[in-house]
């Protein structure tokens, strides 16, 4: 019982850290946005993490962990079960580790995470209604099916080599990040982005708080990860933390240090991005990891990070805080690199990780188009061009984030 509640407590504590990483996506995005979008971003961020909660308690729980099913798809009912015996005590069978309550919050909390991705790649020009619609569908339905197919012990944890993702990389960040691509094909980059087929830089209105953002988010990862041990146990969640902040801190360093040298300046931006790439890219095996591959993976995740954003421009995509950079570029890397080092590293690991990137790939790919090209197609998902000009804030909100400092911005 003692056991049961230091875990349960430790549970809570991560339960808790991957809440505050909401207030981190929200500054984070907002400070590489521009002014007259605060509002909308807050908006969207508050409206993802509220719904998200309701609709994993209403379907998304008991999809992602249906107990027997045919490892694709399966659904336990509506609602949450309660955890009490015939006595009405808590039912501590459920798991050696922690309670029911503690697992559907803590997993909860990640489930909103994957639409918030989305958030930042379609900001400053995608209509409120049909994003929160996407949400709706994305959060409520993609996320917590393709979350059933290895941690509900669907076909991904029942081939012969497991395919393993400790804490998200893929099953988070990428189901988030494919999202993102297919959101930001279809809306089109925002206005003055891109001159004579160059990209142009549209600076962000608060950087302070970016790097606030980022700072949270870090901390945020503490529970993110720390959490994803599911128990108290002293050996696997102070190793977890351990690679977990060397990979950030690598990533953070090396995407700072390959910037400056690609682009002769010192830029904060990559800096930060650098630094979640590191987080991102050591979530799928931050605890089969020595201190060693944390620095290889961060390192190489930051480099990722410059190269990818380089890319995405490249392409003509217009991703504002660098969504696909970070979550989807890493958390490739990051599941693959599960079977290149550490406790797992070998060949048909490797063949197992890469099957999953490909599942995850095709079905995220899938149903983000589905969803968004019919929203597209039946309400339109980009505003226009004169509440592009002027800021969503006032056009779907009629309010102002800074009233008494507006400022004249195209």
């Amino acid at each position: 019982m003692e056991l049961l509640t230091t875990n349960n407590v430790w549970m809570m504590i991560c339960t808790a850290l991957v809440f505050f990483m909401h207030l981190g996506f929200s500054l984070l995005e907002i400070g590489l946005t521009r002014q007259k979008n605060t509002l909308n971003i807050l908006f969207k961020n508050i409206f993802i993490i509220t719904v998200g909660l309701l609709l994993y308690c209403f379907v998304g729980f008991n999809l992602m962990y249906p107990g027997e099913f045919n490892g694709f798809i399966g659904f336990a009912g509506f609602g949450l079960d309660s955890p009490l015996t015939a006595e009405g005590a808590l039912d501590l069978t459920y798991n050696e580790g922690y309670t029911y309550w503690t697992d559907f919050l803590f997993q909860g909390m990640f489930a909103a995470t994957a639409a918030t991705i989305v958030s930042g790649a379609v900001a400053e020009r995608v209509k409120i209604v049909p994003f929160m619609i996407f949400t709706v569908v994305y959060v409520g339905l993609v996320y917590p099916i393709a979350g059933s197919w290895k941690w509900g012990g669907g076909f991904l944890q029942t081939l012969e080599t497991p395919f393993y993702d400790f804490a998200g990389s893929t099953l988070v960040h990428s189901v988030g990040g494919w999202a993102a691509v297919i959101a930001v094909c279809l809306l089109g980059p925002r206005i003055g982005k891109f001159k004579d087929g160059k990209p142009q830089a549209i600076p962000g209105h608060n950087i302070p708080l970016a790097t606030a953002g980022v700072l949270i988010l870090w901390l945020g990862w503490f529970g993110f990860n720390g959490g994803s041990v599911l128990s108290a146990d002293p050996t696997l969640t102070s190793l977890t933390l351990v690679t977990t902040c060397l990979a950030a801190a690598a990533g953070g360093v090396v995407a700072m240090l390959v910037s400056a040298a690609m682009y002769k300046n010192l830029d904060l931006t990559m800096f930060l991005n650098g630094i979640l790439g590191g987080l991102v890219g050591i979530t799928a095996g931050a605890d089969q990891m020595s201190p060693t591959d944390a620095l290889i993976i961060g390192s190489v995740a930051g480099a990722i990070i410059v190269f990818a954003v380089a890319f995405i421009d490249k392409l003509k995509l217009d991703d504002p805080v660098g969504a696909i950079a970070v979550h989807l570029a890493c958390g490739i890397w990051g599941t693959l690199a599960v079977g290149i080092f550490g406790n797992l590293a070998g060949v048909d690991q490797f063949v197992s990780q890469l099957i999953g990137v490909g599942a995850y790939a095709i079905f995220c790919l899938i149903t983000s188009f589905i969803i968004l090209f019919t929203l597209k197609k039946t309400m339109g998902i980009r505003v226009s061009e004169k509440e592009e000009l002027e800021g969503l804030d006032a056009h779907e909100h009629g309010m102002d984030a800074y009233p008494d400092f507006r400022l004249n911005e195209h």
